[in-house]
């Protein structure tokens, strides 16, 4: 199968669409050539003559993929040019019938003929062989939707890591993460407790800590990577940051679904003797949306 994919060269979108790639490239083989958004100018050249130079070299694909949007309206006047089914990630600022298919997380609430709903953003992370000593406690930090209480968030930290004394566990922080929380939290002592901040991992250390991985603490401002610790297969808990009352509500509610069907466990339940564990079921919604596309749309 021959898939294009469009990438704005922001690593959050393009890590959406390595997802579903890697979940096509599972299914059969393929040839993914990538496509650097061009110029709006050269964009709108290419949907007059439909024509779409960047793509004149390449064999024509089944399906063209991106998300972001900058990668909209490149994507229609390539499949104007060329063919293919265009499937576009997240909410789309151009009418969804415009695409072929909108992959949109369910938190955003769209509906639709043309519209698949996923649990989260797609992304990349792949569950490996667990080791069941092995955890890992991810720290975002403020942001537009959520607070931070730097005391409240480490004495969290503290709590965990000194109750599982049998589990190895490795701290990471975020670029969010403020460098006093940073400093607080390499004073926690323990002999089964590492921190080693964002600045020193590289792109796939994350990835590989979760495939390993057997329980994931993540702070509840990380929305991405708990759906990131869910695909890793990881049993996944949350740890308590405050919302902001101009947070998005849609984010909190779909990290509240989760919660109430057994998938993520708060810390607060925590607390109280409750253990976080691993999905019965396999969590990858890239492969779901890849499946669901190979169905309808076999490739030529």
């Amino acid at each position: 199968m021959v898939i294009w994919a469009f990438t704005d060269g922001k690593a959050g979108h393009e890590n959406q669409t390595r997802g579903l790639l890697a979940a096509f490239q599972r299914r059969g083989p393929t040839d993914v050539r990538w496509i650097k958004v061009p110029p709006y100018s050269s964009v709108l050249t290419n949907l007059m003559t439909k024509r779409f130079l960047p793509g004149a070299a390449l064999p024509s694909p089944d399906y063209l993929v991106g998300a972001g949007h900058r990668t909209h309206l490149p994507m229609i006047a390539a499949r104007r040019a060329r063919g293919g089914k265009s499937i576009v990630l997240m909410k789309p600022s151009l009418p969804r019938v415009w695409f072929d298919l909108c992959v949109i997380p369910e938190h955003d609430q769209v509906s639709g003929g043309n519209v698949i709903t996923t649990r989260g953003a797609l992304n990349a992370v792949q569950p490996g062989k667990k080791d069941a000593r092995a955890g890992l406690i991810l720290v975002g930090g403020p942001s537009r939707h959520h607070g931070w209480r730097e005391k409240e968030l480490i004495a969290q930290v503290a709590a965990i890591v000194q109750r599982e004394t049998k589990m190895e566990w490795i701290l990471t922080t975020s670029r969010r993460t403020p460098p006093s929380s940073t400093t607080r939290l390499a004073e926690i002592k323990a002999k089964n407790f590492t921190i080693v901040p964002v600045r020193d991992t590289g792109p796939e250390w994350l990835p590989e800590k979760l495939a390993h991985a057997a329980v994931a603490w993540v702070s509840e401002d990380s929305v991405s990577m708990v759906y990131e610790a869910l695909t890793a297969g990881c049993a996944t808990g949350i740890l308590a940051v405050p919302a902001r009352r101009r947070g998005k509500k849609k984010l909190q509610q779909g990290i509240d679904t989760l919660v109430s069907d057994g998938l993520v466990t708060r810390y607060a339940a925590w607390q109280e003797g409750g253990k976080p564990s691993a999905p019965v079921q396999p969590f990858n919604e890239a492969v779901r949306v890849a499946d669901w596309i190979l169905n309808k749309w076999p490739a030529a």
